[in-house]
């Protein structure tokens, strides 16, 4: 299993939108290393969903539920997407303030490559993201 992170404009759609709708397809990729790092998932991987814009906070989990499939809204075959489902949301959002904050993550691309909208995680990312949302504010 992969994790990965997925940013995404709140005011567009968000977490809660996500919760909301149980599943949605993540679609709109278009920057060929975010396209290579969608290719590369598998459906039962997860992924961080992140708020971009005034929030800059990991806020969110959810899991892969299917294989990359070309975007059926777009001609482009170079396009594609995934289709996502709601799993938790974190105890309590991971700014990027934090991140940035702990040298165990310098290495994230969310530190090294912040425009990056579909990113790799490493498994000790990950717990150390799912143990820092679990500490108190």
């Amino acid at each position: 299993m992969q994790n990965f992170l997925l940013k995404t404009e709140p005011s567009e759609y968000s977490f809660d939108d996500l919760l909301r709708d149980k599943k949605t397809v993540w679609s709109g990729v278009s920057a060929a290393p975010a396209l290579k790092n969608i290719r590369s998932m598998k459906k039962g991987d997860r992924a961080f969903i992140y708020h971009t814009g005034d929030e800059k906070q990991i806020v969110g989990i959810a899991k892969i539920i299917s294989d990359p499939y070309p975007d059926p809204n777009d001609n482009n075959e170079k396009l594609f997407v995934i289709d996502i489902q709601a799993e938790q949301k974190l105890v309590h959002p991971v700014t990027l303030a934090v991140v940035k904050g702990n040298k165990d993550l310098a290495a994230m691309p969310l530190v090294r490559i912040g425009r990056l909208s579909v990113q790799p995680v490493t498994e000790r990312e990950w717990d150390i993201i799912i143990s820092q949302s679990k500490k108190s504010k």
